[in-house]
């Protein structure tokens, strides 16, 4: 049997996009999974879990050759990849281009640049999409420009310097210094494809790269780890689907959280928890207007539901597709099974209703008033919080296991209902339904507090009744419901900090081995930026601190971050880049810059 290649590690991917799908591209400049037309669609680049003949589009040294560096141009999403050759030196500039004046484009655009210095270097481009689950290749139309077709789906490659490329083959090459050779790739679903000469569209990368930098100059200097936190800023707004508002957990399906394992699940999707912190992220750096879209999104995808709020929607407002595994896809180092869908998504999650008021109420602080649509939403959310609060619910986590008293659920309605009569002191509601949130708020803090806490250790616990502990705990300073220097606070931080380690830096979400399935996972890295942010709050600033930088050196060169890490060597595990740990790491960062701003006491 021939031997497999060793997949290349999650850090060495770059992430592309035009805030409407997204590309990863391996360090040897190949885009080993691509989604079209949307980040949830079909790959029509698939090789990161499906092996080479899911596809591929490489451009790179024709001959072996020595990377030199890798980074994103300063406050842009243009990545640059350089290699050293035995002649000369090659750099690929690449860039995907979402909008142009303020408005969309018609045609997803990928632009890529070769561009030699010091000698000619002979350069590969191999361009092979397949689509879908079975690798269908395209139908080529003849004609004078490359344009491939699967129906409704169309791309079309167009090259400068004399270069002709034909699907499934290497063309090469020979890239002489101050005439780059430029590869422009479109992509339409269902509308007239749109193409460009390749240089105007290196014109538009330049006009996109001024678009980015004015967009994150408007981020405080003061804040600190300003460029970690502007990259993480971008490619926040990178997996936002901006046709809807709806921002995706992560551009990616089934990348293991233990490699070679089980726990590999489809998080193409829009969380309403996850979003809500991630909006609380952008309103904190000035970035009203994603909070404003993400709202209107949510009011258009829960209109069917409410007052249910679903634990995760399509990016459009609709059903999440069932749960299904693809067929004879290796997956990612040999991690079957492949998965689209999400099981998860019937699943009741307290917790996003308190995340979603959050914002929300963050939102409202920022002195922007809720229409009347948006405010009848959350009063339908709160109702149902005040009614269903006494209930077991899936939990945070998602576990495919039986309901429980979650704390952290529990927690998080409580804040749902905190924050929703915060609202309502600036806007319309009845006499009668404020007493009974007010009623329903008391009631969950008594229940918490006598049902959840562990006083002999003193801690609050995962689920009433249990001894277990959860990290999820660690957003307790950030809700309110204990007053900063409690001990309760305190020594739940404390207690989560010692019996969830999973080695400095790194924290486990819950005891390992306690979601059924075989196999370990790895740390969950949000949870320690999560840590960051209590100890913070709590006046540790010096430990927090030590902390935050002790977790970047786990991210990739990029500064890109995936949902986990493995505790042993630190290498990134789960989806990639993951929303969650982006805006955990915001947060974290500006609960350090609050922090520093307190006055001394005495």
């Amino acid at each position: 049997m021939e031997a497999t290649a060793p997949s290349p590690a999650l850090a060495g991917y770059g992430l592309l996009g035009d805030t409407r799908t997204a590309a990863l591209v391996s360090d040897d400049g190949g885009i080993d999974w691509l989604c079209a037309p949307a980040f949830d669609g079909d790959p029509v680049f698939g090789a990161l879990l499906g092996g080479p003949e899911a596809g591929t589009f490489r451009a790179g040294p024709a001959l072996p050759a020595h990377r030199l560096s890798r980074r994103y141009r300063p406050h842009t999403a243009t990545l640059e990849t350089v290699w050293a050759t035995d002649g000369g030196t090659l750099t690929l500039t690449e860039a995907m281009i979402g909008e142009v004046a303020g408005q969309l484009l018609p045609t997803t655009l990928l632009v890529r640049r070769l561009e030699a210095t010091d000698a000619p270097v002979r350069a590969a481009v191999v361009f092979d999409p397949r689509l879908g689950e079975r690798h269908r290749r395209p139908r080529v139309r003849p004609g004078p420009h490359l344009v491939c077709e699967w129906g409704a789906l169309a791309l079309s490659l167009g090259c400068s310097g004399g270069l002709r490329v034909e699907p499934g083959t290497t063309a090469e090459v020979t890239v002489v210094p101050g005439r780059p050779v430029v590869l422009v790739l479109a992509l339409a679903y269902a509308e007239p494809l749109v193409w460009m000469d390749p240089e105007t569209a290196w014109e538009l990368v330049d006009a996109d790269e001024r678009r980015w930098q004015e967009w994150t100059s408007g981020v405080s200097n003061g804040v600190p780890f300003r460029e970690t936190v502007l990259r993480s800023l971008l490619t926040l707004k990178l997996l936002t689907y901006s046709p809807s508002g709806a921002p995706v957990a992560a551009p990616t399906t089934s990348l293991p959280e233990d490699p070679g394992g089980v726990r590999n699940w489809d998080y193409r999707y829009a969380w309403p928890r996850d979003a809500s912190i991630g909006i609380a992220a952008f309103l904190a750096l000035g970035k009203d207007g994603e909070a404003l879209n993400f709202l209107n999104w949510l009011l258009h995808a829960s209109r069917l539901q409410r007052p249910r709020l679903q634990a995760l929607l399509t990016l459009t407002g609709g059903h999440v597709p069932r749960e299904r595994t693809l067929q004879a896809w290796p997956g990612y180092a040999g991690s079957a099974p492949v998965r689209t869908g999400n099981g998860a998504a019937h699943q009741h999650q307290l917790d996003g209703y308190g995340w979603v008021l959050d914002a929300a109420w963050n939102l409202v602080g920022q002195g922007h008033r809720l229409n009347s649509e948006t405010w009848r939403a959350m009063r339908g959310f709160t109702d149902l919080v005040a009614r269903r609060w006494p209930e077991p619910d899936a939990g945070i986590w998602e576990i495919r296991d039986g309901p429980a008293h979650h704390v952290h659920s529990k927690l998080m309605g409580w804040l749902a209902l905190d924050r929703a009569l915060r609202i309502a002191d600036t806007h319309r509601i009845s006499a009668r339904r404020r007493r009974r949130w007010d009623t329903a708020r008391a009631a969950l803090a008594a229940d918490i507090s006598a049902r959840g806490f562990d006083p002999a250790r003193n801690t609050y616990t995962r689920s009433y009744g249990s001894p277990d502990l959860d990290s999820a705990l660690l957003i307790l300073p950030v809700t309110g419901f204990e007053a900063p220097g409690s001990a309760r606070l305190r020594g739940t931080v404390d207690a989560v900090t010692a019996e969830l380690s999973a080695g400095y830096p790194l924290l486990y979400r819950y005891p390992p081995g306690q979601d059924g399935l075989p196999g370990d996972e790895g740390a969950f890295l949000p949870c320690s930026f999560w840590l960051v942010q209590a100890l913070a709050l709590t006046g540790r600033t010096a430990e927090a601190a030590t902390l935050f930088d002790a977790l970047l050196g786990l991210g990739g060169p990029l500064g890109l971050f995936s949902e986990e890490a493995d505790p042993g060597t630190g290498a990134l595990l789960g989806n990639y880049p993951q929303a969650l740990t982006h805006a955990a790491l915001v947060q974290a960062a500006l609960a350090l810059r609050d922090a520093a701003r307190q006055v001394p006491e005495g």
